[in-house]
């Protein structure tokens, strides 16, 4: 059905959209930095689903390594990618008060210049569009940016995290001004869904009540926003907040506590 490369993909809501994709009909690329066991597992139940599916390492802190991504991907998988999910993300703490060059770098390394370049690859390779039977143009290719609800909810917290979000978002939407018809660029901006390795559960648990719902996301939640973007050909440069209205909070401020994201 589709071929696509997702970022990030040995664990959490990587793998998660990794494992819906595939039982989707995609071949799916796994892309990797150092969780290769992981990823290798992760490619054995995709192929036990009937699917392609082939882990690539790269370190996307590394320029160099960027740009071969997705035509290694392709190679693999037997054909030009149709979806690409940057979801590979640094989330550390700073503040105006503490951030560095380093920190600064590292986020928006991981959370900009990456996506930037892969995209940039990905529609040099993406088929043409095809004629619907009104004579309207259907877009093949589709890139999701796993963003933050963060850009609809400006904190000082995360400093250099939040401002490379920001420039996530405001490329998706750049982006999908450029690349269409052929392609369609959407955002995903999850907001509490899995519990960070060094979050107590009571205040893991906390961040999810404290959303208008009263409850965070799941990673099914996450799949179903990515499920709507591939069945919406008329959408593009927009943002799914899948969050529990999170974004919406007005009667407190936030935590300061590390959040959990991807």
């Amino acid at each position: 059905m589709g071929k696509a490369l997702v970022t990030g993909a040995a664990h959490r809501l990587g793998r998660a959209m990794a494992l819906y994709l595939a039982k989707r009909g995609h071949d799916v690329a796994i892309h990797y930095a150092t969780s290769a066991q992981a990823a290798e597992d992760l490619a054995h139940e995709i192929e036990g689903m009937g699917r392609r599916a082939v882990c690539l390492r790269a370190d996307l802190l590394q320029e160099a390594a960027l740009a071969p991504l997705v035509p290694e991907a392709g190679r693999a998988l037997g054909g030009p990618l149709t979806l690409l999910v940057n979801n590979a993300s640094i989330f550390e703490e700073d503040t105006l008060a503490t951030a560095t060059l380093e920190s600064w770098d590292r986020h928006m390394m991981s959370n900009l210049r990456a996506p930037f370049v892969l995209s940039q690859a990905f529609a040099a390779q993406c088929p043409a569009p095809q004629m619907d039977a009104e004579g309207e143009p259907v877009a093949q290719g589709l890139v999701v940016n796993m963003i933050d609800q963060k850009v609809r909810k400006l904190t000082p917290q995360h400093m250099s995290y939040s401002i490379a979000k920001m420039g996530l978002w405001a490329f998706t939407r750049m982006a999908a001004q450029e690349l269409g018809p052929a392609i369609r660029v959407n955002a995903i901006g999850p907001g509490p869904t899995l519990q960070a390795a060094d979050q107590p559960r009571d205040a893991y648990l906390r961040s999810r009540e404290a959303t208008v719902l009263g409850r965070g996301a799941n990673p099914a939640d996450i799949t179903a926003a990515l499920g709507f973007f591939l069945d919406a050909p008329a959408v593009t440069g927009q943002i799914l907040c899948v969050d529990g209205g999170e974004h919406l909070i007005w009667k407190s401020a936030e935590s300061a506590g590390t959040e959990p994201r991807f």
